[in-house]
């Protein structure tokens, strides 16, 4: 997930250079949490969330096909020791991680510890990787050693459902278990529905949702957004048909040539985008690739939108375009 434009979708004069200051001030940090997967997070979620996703991260080790049947004789506990003390040092590559373990454990496999390392530890990508404007090599420390607060102990999964609903509701079971890839979640539901709101979708299915969120009436516009690959919005429910057809996104994946994000207009997935930079001149091109006709008014509004997108993203181009 690029979270800087994924909060530029979002927030009116969004400054990306406030998220990296956050980053460098360790008030933020990225992570892996829901899914699995990197996330872009403030500290005290950081501390929160990356405990409560420990099961998740288990069934990742289990399941690689590699790593998994390599770490299953292992003793961890001297090995998650090593490395905390050998991140908290400095932060290492995962070069570097590998090769202390094959040098301090020369009878197992490196590679398969340094992976155990990723996912029993609460490793964090420290700057300056995910800074706007800069690039580097992934380099990780633990996250108590580098914001020096403790994970949280009594992390409440009641709390985190709570707040799924907030920005993802109304949902099914299911779609609070694909967001997280947690399991059990139907317990969870069922202690907090005195205080949710229920309704039947189309096919019959249970939502829920908090008892005062907002419900725009159905004819509400939906302005449109140029969001990054991996939002979480088009990521967070088992359903998507809500947003996009199945076969719409079979034709999307075949689309040839980079994707760095989806397009929607009217709240429903129209294409995908990129941006080309021609080398001699420096001109930023924004390609839509989308699905089907669009009338006039929609094709000028994304055009619009795109233009705002250029104006953030290239914005050090001299000349810049939509097609």
């Amino acid at each position: 997930l690029d979270p800087y434009t994924g909060l530029w979708s979002r927030l009116e004069r969004f400054q990306p250079q406030e998220l990296a200051q956050l980053l460098l001030r360790r008030k933020a940090v990225r992570i892996v949490v829901m899914r699995a997967t990197i996330h872009l997070v403030s500290t005290d979620d950081c501390l929160l969330l990356r405990p409560l996703m420990q099961p998740v991260l288990d069934r990742e080790i289990a399941r690689h096909p590699q790593f998994g049947p390599a770490l299953l004789e292992v003793d961890l506990d001297p090995v998650l020791a090593f490395a905390r003390s050998l991140v908290a040092e400095r932060p290492r590559t995962g070069a570097e991680l590998r090769a202390a373990m094959e040098e301090r454990f020369p009878r197992h496999d490196g590679a398969a510890l340094a992976y155990a390392c990723r996912c029993l530890l609460a490793f964090v990508q420290v700057p300056p990787r995910g800074v706007w404007g800069r690039t580097a090599q992934v380099a990780s420390t633990t996250a108590e050693s580098w914001v020096g607060r403790p994970l949280a102990a009594d992390a409440s999964i009641d709390d985190v459902v709570l707040r799924y609903l907030a920005a993802f509701g109304p949902a099914t079971v299911t779609d609070v278990a694909t967001w997280s890839r947690l399991t059990g979640l139907r317990e969870v539901v069922d202690r907090l529905r005195p205080g949710l709101r229920t309704f039947r979708d189309e096919r019959g299915r249970e939502l829920v949702d908090l008892s005062d969120a907002p419900r725009p009436d159905p004819d509400t516009p939906a302005p449109p957004r140029f969001l990054p690959e991996y939002d979480n919005v088009l990521l967070s429910h088992a359903d998507r048909s809500r947003f996009v057809s199945q076969e719409q996104r079979a034709r999307l994946s075949r689309v040839a040539g980079p994707v760095r994000g989806s397009v929607l207009h009217d709240g429903f997935l129209c294409g995908i985008w990129r941006i080309d930079r021609d080398p001699s001149t420096g001109a930023a091109t924004l390609v839509v690739s989308h699905l089907e006709a669009l009338t006039k008014r929609a094709t000028g509004r994304l055009a619009a939108e795109g233009r705002r997108l250029l104006r953030f993203l290239a914005s050090d181009a001299e000349a810049n375009d939509v097609r």
